[in-house]
C-alpha cells in the first residue's frame, strides 16, 4: 500500500535499503536548524557608543578599505539626508554623525532605515535612533540609511563609521564626507508637536500619577492587552473613553519609548481614519491629531482641537491624556464620536523631529464596533484577525499532528498492524489515510483565509506565500499520485515508491519552513523567541522520535535470521521480528502523539492570547 503524505516504506523484497530514507527527513531537519539557531553578533553595541571600537580584543586597521558618501552637502534643520556605506564583503558595521569640530563629541542627529533586515537602529546617549549597525554577521557590501538633521544641529556635521571585516580584522572611525548647514539658524521648536499647535490657547501639563481601571465598564469605556491588565503594569496597553457633558476624556497608555496612537476606522482596514499619537521627542510627549490616508504616514494637523492635554513618561511607559469635543465641524478629518467605530491602539518608533516609523506589529484591533459614548464597557482586542488566527491554527493542527502522525503510522507500524482490519482494509493503511485527507482538507481551507482577509495576494509577507502555494501544490499532489499507484509487485512500484516518498518529505520540510516565516509576521507574529523554541523543540521532538524507531527497526532487522537465499523465509523471520516489538512501539507511539498534543497546544494557546 503506498501512502498519501508520508515518507516512503521499506520494502521488503529489498531488504532495508529504503531504511536509510527514513533519516534523510531528520537529517536535513538538523542541519537546517542547526544553521538557522547559529548564534550571530545582534549589532547591538551600546557599549561602543563613545569610542565606536568593538571589543574584539585586537587594534584596528589603519588603511580603511570602505567609503561613506553622502548625497548632499548642505542640509537644513529635518532634511533626509541618505547615507552610503559600500565597499569590500564586511560583517559588522557601526555608523554615527558627529560635529565636525569636535569628533569625540557625542551623535548628532537621528537616522532612518532602508532595510531592517541588514541594520538597526541603537540609542546612544539620550538621542534615539542616533546610530545604526547591523542585525547579524551576514557579509554585505553596501548599506543605506537615513540622518535626519536636528533642530539644534552643529553648522558642520561628519559622518563615521565602524567596520568589522571579519573578528580580528576592523577599522574604526572610518571618516565620512561633511556636511554643513550655510546659515545655522537658532534652534526652533520641532514640527507638528501637540505644544506648538496648542500653545495659543492650551497648557500641556504633567501627570503625576498613572492611569487606572476604576470605572471601566461602568463609567468609561476601556479597552486593555492584554485582556484586563493593569495600566501601571510595563506590559499592559490601555485606552478609555469617559463622557463628561459634551466632551469625552481619553486616556492612552503603553509601553512605548516612541509613540502610542489610537484612531477610529469604519472597518478593519487601515486608511481615511480618525488618528490621536503620542510622540515621545527627547524626553516630551507631544499630542497631535492626524488623518490616515491609506497605508501612508499619517499627515499630523496643524491646527489641534484637544484640551486638557497631560503626559507622563516613567520606565518606558508613554501615558498621555486630553480631551476633545464629540463634534467638531469645524475641523477637517475628526470622527464624531456619538458614532461607532472600529478601534485601533498602534505603537512603533519615532526619531527627532515627531518623525514616527510604520509599527512594527499589527496594531490592535476591536473585534467589533463600538459607540465609546454609548454603554460603558471594558473589553479587549486582537493584534491578529480572526481569519489570520484560523489560518494559523489550521496549520498548526494539519502538520504538527495529522501529518506527523500519519506518517510515523505509515513507515513503521505495517508490521505491527498487519493482520489488525478496519472496514477492509489493514488498520495502518487507513489510519494513515484518514490522517492524510484530514491534512489535506485543514491545509486546502487553511490556504483559502488570507486569500479572503486580504483579497488578493500578499506582498508584504516575503517568501512565506510563495512556500505556502508551494506545499499546498504538493498537498494536492501526493493523494493524487496515491489514486494511480502501480499494483504492489509491478516493476514501476518501486519507482513510485521513491516519488511518493521525495514528494512528501519535501512538503514537510517546506511546510516546516513556511510555519517558521509565517510565525513573525506581523499578521500573526506570535511571542519572540518563544515561538522560535517552541517549533525548534517540536522539530527536535519528532526526529528524536523517528531516530529512536529507526534505531529499533535496525536492531529487529539485525535479528533476522537468513536461511540460504529464500526470500520467503527472510520476510517471515523480518516480520516475527518486528512483531516482537510491538508493544515497545506502541508506547513510543502513545509517547509521542501525547507530545504532539502538547506542542500543539502550546501553539494554539499563543494564537488564541494575541
Amino acid at each position: 500500500m503506498a501512502t498519501l503524505l508520508g515518507l516512503g516504506h521499506c520494502n521488503r523484497r529489498t531488504g532495508c535499503k529504503m531504511e536509510l530514507s527514513g533519516l534523510v527527513f531528520p537529517f536535513w531537519m538538523f542541519i537546517f536548524f542547526c544553521a538557522s539557531v547559529d548564534g550571530y553578533p545582534s549589532g547591538k553595541v551600546r557599549e561602543a557608543c563613545t569610542s565606536m571600537i568593538p571589543c574584539h580584543g585586537s587594534s584596528p586597521q589603519l588603511l580603511p578599505e570602505h567609503t561613506i558618501t553622502v548625497n548632499a552637502t548642505e542640509f537644513k534643520p529635518r532634511d533626509k539626508i541618505e547615507v552610503h556605506l559600500s565597499g569590500p564583503d564586511f560583517e559588522g558595521f557601526f555608523i554615527q554623525a558627529r560635529d565636525a569640530e569636535d569628533l569625540d563629541s557625542p551623535a548628532v542627529g537621528s537616522f532612518m532605515l532602508a532595510d531592517r533586515r541588514l541594520s538597526q537602529l541603537l540609542t546612544c546617549g539620550h538621542t534615539k535612533s542616533s546610530a545604526v549597525s547591523h542585525t547579524s554577521k551576514a557579509k554585505k557590501k553596501h548599506i543605506q540609511v537615513y540622518w535626519i538633521a536636528p533642530a539644534d544641529a552643529p553648522k558642520r556635521v561628519q559622518f563615521l563609521a565602524t567596520v568589522v571585516k571579519k573578528y580580528k580584522t576592523f577599522w574604526v572611525k572610518i571618516p565620512g564626507p561633511i556636511v554643513s548647514q550655510p546659515n545655522a539658524p537658532s534652534p526652533t521648536p520641532p514640527l507638528h508637536t501637540t505644544s506648538k499647535a496648542i500653545s495659543t490657547s492650551h497648557s500641556v501639563s504633567y501627570l503625576s500619577k498613572p492611569f487606572n481601571t476604576s470605572g471601566c465598564g461602568r463609567m468609561k469605556f476601556c479597552i486593555r492587552n492584554p485582556s484586563n491588565c493593569d495600566p501601571e503594569s510595563a506590559s499592559c496597553f490601555f485606552l478609555s473613553f469617559q463622557q463628561e457633558k459634551s466632551s469625552v476624556f481619553i486616556e492612552m497608555s503603553g509601553p512605548s519609548e516612541g509613540y502610542l496612537a489610537f484612531a477610529l476606522s469604519h472597518d478593519q482596514w487601515m486608511g481615511d481614519d480618525d488618528a490621536y499619537l503620542c510622540i515621545n521627542e527627547d524626553h516630551h510627549v507631544h499630542v497631535s491629531t492626524a488623518y490616515l490616508k491609506g497605508r501612508s504616514p499619517p499627515v499630523l494637523n496643524s491646527e489641534n482641537a484637544l484640551e486638557d492635554v497631560s503626559w507622563r513618561l516613567v520606565d518606558g511607559v508613554l501615558q498621555c491624556s486630553f480631551r476633545r469635543s464629540i463634534r467638531l465641524p469645524a475641523y477637517k478629518g475628526r470622527f464624531n464620536l456619538d458614532a461607532s467605530y472600529y478601534i485601533f491602539l498602534a505603537d512603533g518608533e519615532a526619531s527627532e523631529g515627531g518623525l514616527i516609523y510604520k509599527h512594527r506589529r499589527q496594531p490592535l484591533i476591536t473585534n467589533g464596533i463600538y459607540n465609546v459614548t454609548g454603554l460603558p464597557q471594558d473589553i479587549g482586542g486582537s493584534r491578529s484577525p480572526q481569519l489570520i488566527k484560523a489560518h494559523g491554527a489550521l496549520m498548526f493542527v494539519a502538520w504538527i499532528t495529522t501529518v506527523s502522525i500519519g506518517v510515523i503510522v505509515a513507515r513503521f507500524f505495517k508490521p505491527v498492524w498487519s493482520h489488525s482490519f478496519l472496514f477492509g482494509k489493514e488498520m495502518w493503511f487507513q489510519v494513515h489515510r484518514s490522517l492524510m485527507l484530514t491534512t489535506v482538507m485543514l491545509t486546502s481551507i487553511s490556504f483559502v483565509l488570507p486569500f479572503i482577509y486580504r483579497g488578493g495576494w500578499s506582498r508584504q509577507a516575503g517568501f512565506h506565500p510563495y512556500l505556502g502555494c508551494t506545499v499546498m501544490a504538493l498537498t494536492i499532489v501526493q493523494p493524487l499520485m496515491a489514486g494511480f499507484r502501480p499494483s504492489r509487485h509491478a516493476p514501476r512500484r518501486q519507482l513510485f515508491n521513491w516519488f511518493h516518498w521525495s514528494t512528501g518529505t519535501t512538503a514537510r520540510i517546506l511546510a516546516v519552513v513556511t510555519m517558521f516565516l509565517g510565525m513573525d509576521l506581523p499578521a500573526l507574529d506570535l511571542p519572540d523567541p518563544w515561538d522560535t523554541y517552541t517549533m525548534i523543540g517540536f522539530v527536535a521532538w519528532h526526529v528524536g522520535i523517528d531516530v529512536l524507531l529507526e534505531i529499533h527497526s535496525y536492531c529487529l532487522v539485525r535479528k533476522v535470521e537468513v536461511i540460504e537465499d529464500d526470500r520467503v523465509q527472510i520476510l517471515q523471520s523480518l516480520t516475527s521480528a518486528e512483531a516482537e516489538g510491538r508493544l515497545f512501539k506502541q508506547i513510543v507511539l502513545t509517547i509521542y502523539v501525547c507530545g504532539n498534543i502538547v506542542f500543539l497546544t502550546a501553539f494554539l494557546s499563543a494564537i488564541s492570547q494575541i
